[in-house]
């Protein structure tokens, strides 16, 4: 089955606004696309379209968790994380609030809308920012499960979901554990760590590289930060050699999060796969996931130069 992980977002947000009164939605005019229009039909007296505005829609958020409310706030990912950077920084970090950050249409797969609407830095720019738990989950049965759990955090946290759908790899009922990475298969030779979308083409990777005889470890990365750094060092002693996959840059990203824990706690042979310090470009979503080597074929390939 294929699914977008923000209509998993949704269905959880819904949920929630069912199951807690204290839970509000702000959007910053794009509902429909985030799905946050989901809660708001459901309950419009707890939902707040703040127009397009999206410091407008964090300093609002503030004021609301400041008050004792649990604010989900969405908007696309590359306006939610560049435009209320600072409003992010200083009124909800900065501060400790409980505002979630929701960034929808991240990465090259948003597709036609182009490189004006395709973030790429947003996971680097908010595991930056003190006090900021960032998650991106790999498909929508954790999106759901992230949703909730996200609530029950105490603090900032920016949560990534994805226009395009993509394969579920996990069972309904599926329990995300925030802070913790899934070793989705095991293996001897290398290991992946993957996270959102590129999680299924690292297992179809893993898959072929399988059938050549190379065992291969594939890791479920969804906590970016605080990223799962005993996991991650028990993984490189095992197999010695850490292929890193996202779909953002490589710069600040999951990799950089990767290498900067077994840099200083396991050294091994690390390679990150990823946008390459470049903007993306308009066409259809997964042609682009191609185009910018975000796929099985190309991990396949950086594993047979590093085994």
């Amino acid at each position: 089955m294929n699914s977008a992980t923000r209509e998993a977002y949704g269905a959880a947000l819904k949920e929630l606004g069912r199951t807690n009164p204290d839970v509000v939605a702000l959007d910053a005019d794009l509902a429909g696309s985030t799905k946050s229009a989901m809660f708001g039909n459901e309950y419009p007296d707890r939902f707040f379209d703040m127009g397009i505005a999206e410091a407008d829609m964090i300093g609002t958020a503030a004021g609301l968790a400041a008050c004792g409310k649990k604010p989900f706030a969405s908007s696309f990912s590359v306006f939610v994380t560049g435009r209320a950077f600072e409003q992010i920084r200083n009124s909800v970090c900065n501060a400790g609030l409980n505002v979630k950050v929701v960034g929808s249409h991240a990465g090259p797969s948003c597709g036609e809308d182009g490189s004006s609407h395709q973030a790429v830095e947003d996971i680097a720019i908010m595991r930056s920012l003190p006090n900021m738990t960032v998650v991106v989950p790999a498909d929508d049965v954790e999106a759901y499960s992230a949703t909730l759990a996200l609530a029950q955090h105490e603090g900032p946290a920016y949560l990534r979901v994805a226009r395009l759908a993509s394969p579920t790899i996990h069972k309904e009922g599926h329990v995300f554990e925030l802070g913790k990475g899934e070793v989705l298969r095991e293996g001897d030779d290398v290991t992946i760590v993957a996270c959102g979308m590129m999680v299924p083409r690292a297992l179809q990777a893993a898959d072929e590289l399988c059938a050549e005889g190379i065992s291969t470890q594939v890791v479920n990365m969804a906590t970016i930060k605080p990223i799962d750094g005993d996991l991650l060092v028990e993984c490189a002693r095992h197999t010695g050699k850490v292929i890193t996959i996202e779909e953002g840059t490589i710069v600040g990203g999951l990799g950089t999060a990767v290498a900067e824990v077994l840099s200083e706690r396991c050294p091994v042979p690390v390679r990150r796969i990823g946008m390459p310090d470049v903007f993306g470009t308009s066409g259809p979503g997964d042609a682009l996931l191609d185009h910018f080597g975000l796929n099985a074929e190309h991990i396949v390939e950086v594993a047979h130069e590093l085994v």
